[in-house]
């Protein structure tokens, strides 16, 4: 193989095994060591010290400021991540500066955890086990000191239908739930179709006692109809969208869902007002909630989420969801976040797809090379 020389700055360790694959391309490649986000000079720094190419995460703040930083050698910046809010669009495409993202390979995991961290809120798995490790665990009760809700039978929203919203519902199938389904964007009819033949087939095959129905409704029908509401839509702010997805759930919203209704966001922190949550939860507006995002994340040591008065109602998680051996570290890019990093990278340095961005796979950013 013809060693390439490109210079990348890692803002993390994104996998030893797919940086190893750039190394054994001829690239330098630095990594900046700390767990915690290098600070944005640093990162300034390095790219006025002339690299070819930035790899990135959420927690990295790539604007103008960055994108002049590395005018003349800048080349592409690779997010290790599905989302791209850290990253000004309109600045990278003024720069002409494509951007890749991870989507696909982190569908199916984020989309079970979606469903694991559902039960796991519903049926108070932390305070069952917080009551064993805390030796408090008495004698058996029926019902006391608490009981749990069943998911089996009982009615999901889900906000948001596109690839991890659909693969949270093929995977709900298997609890014989109803689905009341909203999207604010698209409606994926074809889709929901075959979730309603599987619903079907479960009944008349006598898995399901009863005959569960999947339909499209309106926001406000999802909400009030659901026992669960799961949250899989993209993070749209007021000017960008014609329906804005920041702070939808909120203090006029969340009185919508039933007293006894969960919440479960896995999509994007500032979808949730998280202030208007804790106050709904604290009166008993809806019965809980998990979250794996967080409008400040980490999350911050004063939130009102941390109050220990909803310690038995929230369950909080550290962006988690996609954090799958194979899908935050598998090297074949139609697996793993690193290995479709890594190589979005390379198709933007080494010219694949006629160099041509807007032809690369992984770039986000296609319109500023069309």
């Amino acid at each position: 193989m013809t060693k390439l020389h490109f210079r990348v700055f890692g803002t993390c360790d994104s996998g030893k095994e797919a940086l190893a694959l750039l190394r054994a391309r001829g690239y330098d490649v630095e990594v900046y060591a700390g767990l915690e986000p290098p600070p944005k000079s640093l990162i300034l720094e390095k790219v006025r010290s002339g690299v070819d190419g930035l790899i990135t995460t959420l927690r990295d703040q790539i604007d103008a400021e960055v994108f002049e930083a590395g005018r003349g050698r800048l080349k592409v910046v690779a997010q290790d991540a599905v989302g791209f809010d850290n990253i000004n669009r309109a600045d990278a495409n003024r720069y002409k500066i494509p951007f890749t993202n991870t989507a696909d390979v982190l569908t199916e995991a984020t989309a079970e955890f979606g469903l694991l961290i559902l039960g796991c809120v519903a049926r108070k798995l932390y305070s069952s086990e917080r009551l064993v490790r805390e030796n408090r665990w008495g004698a058996w009760h029926p019902y006391l000191p608490f009981l749990g809700d069943e998911v089996t039978g009982k009615t999901v929203a889900v906000i948001g239908t596109g690839r991890i919203g659909q693969a949270f519902m093929k995977k709900a199938v298997a609890f014989d739930v109803n689905f009341l389904c909203y999207d604010p964007v698209y409606q994926a009819h074809d889709f929901i179709k075959v979730i309603q033949d599987e619903l079907d087939l479960r009944f008349r095959s006598g898995f399901a006692k009863e005959r569960r129905t999947a339909r499209y409704v309106s926001f406000e029908e999802a909400l009030r109809g659901a026992d669960f509401v799961s949250v899989h839509v993209p993070l749209l702010r007021e000017g960008e969208s014609e329906t804005p997805t920041f702070h939808l759930f909120n203090e006029t919203t969340l009185r919508l869902m039933k007293p006894t209704a969960y919440l479960v966001n896995t999509s994007r922190g500032p979808v949730v007002d998280e202030r208007a949550l804790a106050d709904a939860l604290k009166a008993g507006v809806i019965a809980g909630a998990a979250l794996d995002v967080f409008e400040r994340e980490p999350l911050p040591a004063d939130s009102p989420l941390r109050d220990p008065a909803l310690e038995d109602r929230v369950r909080l998680f550290n962006h988690f969801a996609s954090a799958g051996r194979i899908t935050r570290l598998s090297t074949d890019p139609d697996q793993g976040m690193a290995g479709r990093c890594v190589q979005g990278l390379i198709d933007v340095l080494e010219g694949n797809y006629g160099g041509n961005p807007a032809k690369m796979p992984y770039v986000v950013n296609k319109e500023a090379f069309t």
